[in-house]
């Protein structure tokens, strides 16, 4: 045998030869795009703002609160958007009343100033004027009973559901309908007025009323009744609460609840 064909030195005869060690894994290259995202984040936040960025994104807000405005305006106005032509031409009716009534007060005053400077005795005119202006303002004032025509407004309500704002809003829109004198459930309804209480327990200037609640109006009925009536107006308001409402017109109509007459304490005329 030669020295090739022998084992080992040292190896026992039969001895497998020792396996060679594993090689080990190199690590694995972290994507590119893992990366990128991680640079992108960090890029973002926190949020770096500059003042420019601020004054665009304050006028942004200013503008979009203007919009919501007036989206929300024009939606109010719906109603009128929506309303039948008659019932349109009955509210451009009563804008008219309203505006020949206002010219009709300016040439009653333009007349009594006329009547003052071209009369011969301007004395006994203005003492006539003087008592027919203190008729005026008492039957404002609820001192002295009136009549003329007008019409009376009936509200049912079975279910006790009309409350004191819902009477108020009556009297403004009958005032502003021209109305001269307002007396409800024989209460004279003045300047300083107010209703108060829940539904079914109302009062009037602390005077407990119940239904019905009847309404004698003095003024021109064919301004009173249309604005009571217009779409959105009182008659459509009382009868969502399920109350019923009744409007008649008469040609003499009289409201004799009397307010009595108060001296003021400290008020004094500054006329000599």
């Amino acid at each position: 045998m030669t020295s090739d064909d022998n084992p080992r030195r040292g190896e026992p005869a039969g001895a497998l030869p020792p396996e060679a060690p594993a090689p080990v894994p190199a690590p694995q290259a972290v994507p590119q795009e893992i990366s990128g995202r991680r640079r992108l984040m960090a890029g973002l936040w926190p949020p770096r703002v500059s003042r420019a960025q601020l004054v665009v994104a304050l006028l942004l807000f200013v503008l979009g609160l203007g919009l919501a405005i007036q989206v929300r305006s024009n939606s109010d106005n719906s109603a009128l958007r929506g309303a039948r032509q008659e019932d349109l031409v009955r509210i451009l009716d009563e804008l008219d009343n309203r505006t020949q009534r206002l010219e009709d007060e300016k040439q009653r005053l333009d007349d009594q100033r006329t009547e003052l400077e071209t009369s011969s005795d301007q004395a006994e005119e203005a003492r006539k004027q003087t008592l027919e202006k203190e008729r005026q303002l008492g039957v404002l004032a609820g001192t002295v009973a009136a009549h003329g025509p007008g019409i009376t407004l009936t509200i049912s309500d079975p279910g006790g559901a009309i409350e004191a704002d819902m009477l108020l809003d009556a009297i403004q829109e009958l005032r502003a309908a021209g109305a001269e004198a307002i007396e409800v459930n024989g209460v004279r309804v003045v300047a300083n007025t107010y209703f108060s209480g829940d539904g079914g327990e109302l009062r009037v200037d602390d005077r407990k009323i119940t239904a019905p609640y009847v309404f004698k109006v003095i003024g021109r009925p064919q301004d009173l009744e249309p604005a009571l009536n217009i779409p959105g107006g009182v008659v459509q308001t009382l009868e969502k609460e399920q109350a019923t409402v009744e409007v008649t017109r008469y040609e003499d109509i009289v409201v004799d609840a009397l307010r009595p007459a108060k001296q003021p304490d400290y008020a004094r005329s500054s006329s000599q």
